[in-house]
């Protein structure tokens, strides 16, 4: 690939109004279109850019604005800028960021290219299709499990190879990190009147304040510890629904910030929160609760649980301020986009209480599989035995160990430790506010109670899943799990056999507790269930999740 173009050009001094450069925007879309008489050239506009789409190539244009998060004001600033949103969005996406092309001519009568002074310049992409974007595929009924998987996948690689933010530098301080949040409620409140109509009255942004005062009270140390750990990284900045595709059958995440250094260095967390709330917002929050127990297991980062309720609050307020400039550049319109961020946001403000959930049952008998379909129906995070069992003994999930049955990783000694690791993670994610799945065996009488121990220590009340299947079922699917090789489970039929003679029964108090699920696994009748029982367990109308999902209910307008 070609290094981006300089573009030493004789720049004009000239600076543009954003009128002037909307009416050469204008000038260059008929020049295209001459170029290119058989297909219209289409053309799109943000709150802070201008594209223009002909000939396989689109050319992105930053708006002639100055806001209080950016400055695009000048031309040389524009430039550079330009050159910088090339450098970083090649890192996730180099075969559609191409070049930086100056604008010249006159704002009257402009050319892309040329040898004339500067007056402008844009980002050359490569163009795609537009159906391919994650919010239109969303709206389509398109968007599904295998897409976040392979965007989660891919997004742990970019944060593993990002650059860390220094602990002794200016980015990823608790302060640092509240002050976006701050300016994004004095700026909604600032529009309340204008643009917002009932969505953000007085009370509604008093709350809201109100409990980020008492989240940032409690979590500025982890903040600092977050920063201290390496987990504040220079990633994307900003990763919802629109800025995702699918380019030739790939996951293709682009149009990073490059305008603003603390908008992009932030944690890990904070950007899976980010494409999470979006899920939500377009009424995905399956696909949300997928996504966030993707990230959180391939990372083993279940601590960034703690955090993230308040960047799902944070990026929705994010979003809400967005769709307030946009609206305001249009001239008023639609503010279902604002109301629907703000739903978002004042739900996640509601104090959370979750549930512990143990799964019960032999290898084979389907606890990951309901486990997935319980954490997607409900909202919670899934901390997986055999995923963790190898984590700490160094080896990836699929990686096979060569232990034989009670031996090895598999060894007394090795199962307590295991099981001793699933409540050390499962701790700060139910401080978070969310529901726990702990997918493991539970055969033992005292492993299960350790789990409830533990949850009474924390005031959380505990949930059984017991899964149920007959010996028949159970070896016909652990042979089909080791020839299929693509699960962290080396259970085989020596495996169940130890099981089966070692197991130990559900107590009478423990089947108070518990949802029983047969060999058909999670279907309508068990959710019902389950959330009843997990009313019963808290208190509380257990109708919807209370862990990622705001409100007991789907986002309005998604």
């Amino acid at each position: 690939m070609s290094p981006p173009s300089e573009h030493p050009t004789r720049q004009t001094g000239v600076e543009l109004t954003l009128a002037q450069q909307s009416a050469m925007v204008d000038a260059l879309q008929a020049s295209l279109q001459a170029e290119h008489r058989d297909e219209p050239v289409q053309r799109y506009e943000t709150h802070i850019s201008f594209v223009l789409v002909a000939g396989g190539r689109a050319y992105k244009l930053k708006k002639a604005v100055t806001l209080d998060f950016l400055d695009f004001g000048s031309l040389s600033e524009r430039h550079r800028l330009c050159l910088e949103e090339l450098r970083l969005n090649r890192r996730l996406a180099p075969s559609l960021y191409l070049d930086v092309v100056p604008v010249t001519g006159t704002w009257q009568r402009p050319r892309f290219g040329g040898d004339g002074p500067m007056i402008d310049a844009a980002v050359a992409m490569r163009a795609f299709p537009q159906q391919g974007l994650w919010d239109r595929m969303a709206a389509r009924g398109e968007l599904h499990g295998a897409h976040v998987d392979a965007l989660a996948a891919q997004l742990l690689a970019f944060h593993r190879e990002a650059a860390v933010a220094g602990a002794q530098g200016p980015l990823g301080h608790a302060a640092q990190v509240r002050q976006p949040m701050l300016d994004n409620l004095q700026a909604l409140a600032a529009s309340a009147d204008a643009c917002l109509g009932p969505t953000l009255t007085p009370a509604a942004l008093a709350a809201l304040r109100e409990w980020e005062a008492a989240e940032f009270a409690a979590l500025a140390p982890v903040f600092e510890a977050r920063l201290h750990d390496g987990f504040v990284r220079e990633g994307h900045g900003d990763l919802h629904l629109g800025n995702v595709a699918m380019v030739d059958g790939r996951v293709t995440v682009f149009d990073c910030i490059e305008f603003n250094e603390a908008f992009r260095w932030g944690d890990v967390v904070g950007e899976i929160a980010f494409l999470a709330m979006d899920l939500h917002a377009h009424g995905l929050p399956a696909l949300a609760h997928r996504f966030v127990d993707a990230c959180l297991e391939g990372s083993g980062d279940h601590a960034g649980a703690r955090v993230l309720r308040w960047y799902l609050v944070y990026r929705a307020l994010v979003r809400a301020k967005v769709a307030v400039l946009r609206a305001g550049q249009q001239h008023g319109g639609d503010d279902g986009a604002v109301q629907r961020y703000l739903a978002l946001a004042a739900g996640w403000c509601r104090a959370p209480r979750p549930v512990l959930m143990i799964t019960h049952g032999f290898s084979g008998s389907g606890k990951t599989t309901g486990a997935q379909a319980v954490l997607e129906a409900i909202g919670a995070v899934r901390i997986r035995a055999d995923v963790e069992r190898k984590r700490l003994f160094g080896l990836g999930s699929l990686d096979r160990s060569g232990s034989a049955p009670g031996a090895g990783l598999y060894s007394a000694e090795a199962t307590a430790a295991t099981y001793a690791q699933l409540l050390a993670r499962a701790r700060p994610v139910l401080a978070g506010g969310h529901h726990v799945i702990l997918d493991a065996a539970f055969l033992s009488a005292a492993q299960r109670a350790d789990a409830q121990r533990f949850a009474s220590s924390l005031g959380v009340q505990t949930v059984i899943l017991s899964f149920e299947a007959d010996v028949d079922t159970l070896l016909a699917r652990l042979l089909e799990r080791t020839t299929r090789a693509d699960d962290a489970s080396e259970a085989d039929a020596q495996v169940l056999a130890l099981q089966t003679r070692t197991a130990q029964p559900l107590s009478d108090e423990e089947r108070m507790r518990t949802v029983p699920i047969g060999s058909g696994g999670v279907d309508g009748t068990v959710l019902d269930v389950l959330r009843l029982r997990l009313a019963l367990a808290v208190g509380v109308d257990h109708g919807a999740p209370v862990a990622l999902m705001p409100c007991g209910h789907h986002p309005p307008g998604g």
